[in-house]
């Protein structure tokens, strides 16, 4: 990852390898919210910072979010946001993971019986992450903006993409096994073309990007969307059985 200014990153005695326990907000200048106020635990505060910093993605752009932001946000000092994270970067990849994890749910038994109803099937798997990075929309397009400069995310993106790669190629290879699916490009390019293909189109209907430049708008997400699962829903249908297969 790419050094950060000394502003946003942790100092060198800071973080959980060097401390016993989370600095007290109370000492560090955060009003006290009363005497018999159960103190937040650990897993809360940091809970906290995401959600934080989830908002703010979603009012300004991830280079404009400050840690005095998250901290502020999540109602804890400095000190303390740095028992929690090294920097804002880490929040960010944090909550990439929760987003991804959350798309990988949806999809855990999409693959399970491709024979009964597969164009249904697909449609959910590719509805399945164009909406839950939707509904994460801050995080997805700070994420994709952060790729190019931060080589920690952009290691966590390859990894979660490999993933979807290998769950797709080994799904059209089971579809040609059974005879559903003609035969054609090796199945794990043919897997990356494809999920290469939704990452750039996901992401430029969450952008706003127009297509002829790199003017941006605000899109009307619910539309957007939507269109873009139909588009790609075709796009992988017919390059995986040659035509829509017809859902019994």
């Amino acid at each position: 990852m790419n050094p950060a200014s000394a502003a946003e990153t942790a100092p060198p005695s800071s973080g959980p390898a060097a401390a016993k326990a989370a600095p007290d907000d109370a000492a560090q200048g955060v009003p006290n919210r009363g005497r018999r106020a159960a103190r937040p635990s650990g897993d809360e505060r940091q809970r906290a910072i995401l959600v934080a910093a989830e908002r703010l993605l979603g009012e300004k752009d991830f280079a404009d979010v400050t840690i005095d932001d998250l901290a502020r946000g999540a109602g804890i000092s400095r000190p303390t946001f740095y028992f929690y994270f090294a920097s804002k970067q880490a929040v960010l990849l944090t909550l990439l993971d929760q987003v991804a994890h959350e798309a990988e749910k949806r999809t855990a038994d999409v693959f399970s019986d491709l024979s009964a109803a597969p164009s249904a099937a697909w449609r959910k798997a590719i509805e399945a992450f164009a909406g839950t990075f939707a509904a994460h929309r801050g995080v997805s397009v700070a994420a994709a903006a952060a790729r190019s400069s931060e080589p920690e995310l952009a290691a966590e993106w390859a990894t979660l993409t490999n993933r979807w790669i290998d769950a797709t190629a080994a799904a059209i290879g089971a579809e040609r096994d059974r005879g559903a699916s003609p035969a054609g490009p090796e199945p794990r390019l043919l897997a990356s073309a494809l999920n290469l293909l939704n990452e750039r189109v996901i992401t430029a209907a969450l952008t706003g990007l127009e297509p002829t430049g790199p003017a941006l708008r605000a899109p009307a997400l619910p539309g957007a969307v939507e269109d873009t699962i139909e588009t790609l829903l075709h796009i992988w249908l017919t390059s995986i059985y040659g035509a829509v297969p017809a859902d019994p």
